[in-house]
């Protein structure tokens, strides 16, 4: 049996499509260990991605220039505002189609095409190629990204054009997948239910990751200590959520002196942030650290992790850290708006609050807070769901559909 993966990011830190890119070829490996596995990487930058870890038999790499000619960039304005055609967009997805259109396709019993950012680009690129066809794509954020909840940008006719690309995609490919099952729900209604959507989950394996990288770590200095990493970006409420802490140690002596909030914050109004609780000592606003050394702060220094789902109506992904916070085994707190995807994997009401309710949020907190500071044991606020079992009967029903 041959699996091809395209693959947009296999980085070892950064965005968490590397992380769950890595994780899923490390998956794929476990569920078929004497198949063949071919890697297509076609990355825009370059980085080192120790692909070294990456239990896969060959990995063609290249680091595409997307830096268009003068003429493209000129033209792109008129072809924008008067035809709502972005040049740059064909021309970003020709350089990856170039190498996509020279895979011998036929010699793979499955290939995986995978796509980061919020762009797509990989998935584009294969538009009107025969490989597209026996390829099974996953879509792992909303597209276009009007539909990224979060997102400001306008209906606008070129959003609609880059609807109508993607929309032959859909049609052209074997399966569709997603990582969510309301991304899958709302993209099989945005591209008119002409084809199902299945749903594979983020997932996280620690075998593809060197996690040796420990100088940056900042120790735990209270008996509890909650934390966030990650960004503060795309409707995410970070302030009601201080704000509710920041009560609940003010009502609480003991919580007070016994607890600490750590944050590694990336994106958004940071300054603000610490600006505004600059007088509480308790939080500790700090720069975000590579991936090995996240991992292990909040593996060995934290005792309750921090999901903040997209906001404020509605998040249909899935937040890319969940399986990895899911391994560690420790409570997570999420603060999700009312329609989110954590919800529908979340069975126990007391990890999730809901965004913009800070008294919910305050009430939780606090008595999940209380609840750690006695209880030792390891916590499953996940149940199953990125268990080995659930990804090999999802895997299954993609790949013989």
């Amino acid at each position: 049996m041959k699996f091809l993966i395209i693959a947009q990011n296999l980085k070892v830190s950064g965005a968490s499509e590397g992380i769950v890119s890595r994780s899923f070829l490390a998956k794929l490996r476990t569920q078929f260990p004497d198949a063949i596995i071919d890697v297509l990487y076609l990355k825009n930058h370059v980085s080192e991605d120790q692909l070294d870890l990456l239990p896969v038999d060959n990995i063609d790499t290249h680091v595409l220039n997307l830096k268009a000619p003068f003429v493209i960039k000129w033209l792109n304005r008129i072809s924008w505002r008067f035809f709502h055609i972005s040049l740059y967009d064909r021309f970003v997805h020709q350089s990856y189609s170039a190498y996509i259109s020279k895979i011998d396709y036929e010699q793979y019993n499955y290939i995986f095409i995978r796509s980061s950012g919020l762009d797509h680009e990989t998935l584009l690129a294969a538009r009107n190629l025969p490989i597209l066809k026996k390829a099974i794509i996953n879509f792992h954020d909303p597209y276009p990204y009007f539909w990224y909840q979060g997102s400001h940008h306008k209906l606008s006719g070129v959003e609609l054009f880059r609807l109508k690309l993607m929309f032959q995609v859909v049609q052209q490919a074997k399966v569709c997948m997603s990582t969510s099952q309301l991304m899958s729900n709302d993209l099989e209604f945005l591209y008119g239910s002409r084809k199902k959507f299945y749903t594979l989950p983020h997932q996280f394996s620690s075998s593809v990751f060197n996690l040796t990288d420990v100088v940056s770590v900042r120790k735990q200095e209270k008996k509890l200590a909650i934390s966030y990493h990650g960004s503060i970006q795309s409707g995410r409420d970070i302030d009601g959520l201080l704000s509710a802490y920041v009560a609940i140690i003010n009502n609480n002596e003991k919580l007070k002196s016994e607890t600490e909030f750590v944050l590694r914050l990336g994106g958004g109004d940071i300054k603000f942030l610490i600006e505004k609780y600059s007088n509480c000592a308790n939080i500790i606003i700090l720069p975000t650290l590579n991936f090995s050394n996240s991992a292990f702060e909040q593996a060995n220094y934290s005792n309750i992790t921090i999901i903040l789902e997209n906001g404020p109506y509605s998040s249909s992904i899935l937040v890319g850290k969940a399986p990895f916070l899911a391994s560690l085994n420790k409570a997570v707190f999420c603060v999700s708006p009312q329609r989110s995807e954590l919800r529908n994997i979340i069975s126990n009401p007391k990890y999730i609050a809901t965004m913009g309710n800070v008294e919910e949020i305050k009430e939780k907190l606090e008595n999940l807070m209380l609840e750690c500071m006695v209880n030792y044991e390891p916590v499953y606020s996940f149940g199953n769901y990125f268990s080995d079992i659930n990804f090999q009967i999802r895997l299954k029903q993609i790949i013989n559909s």
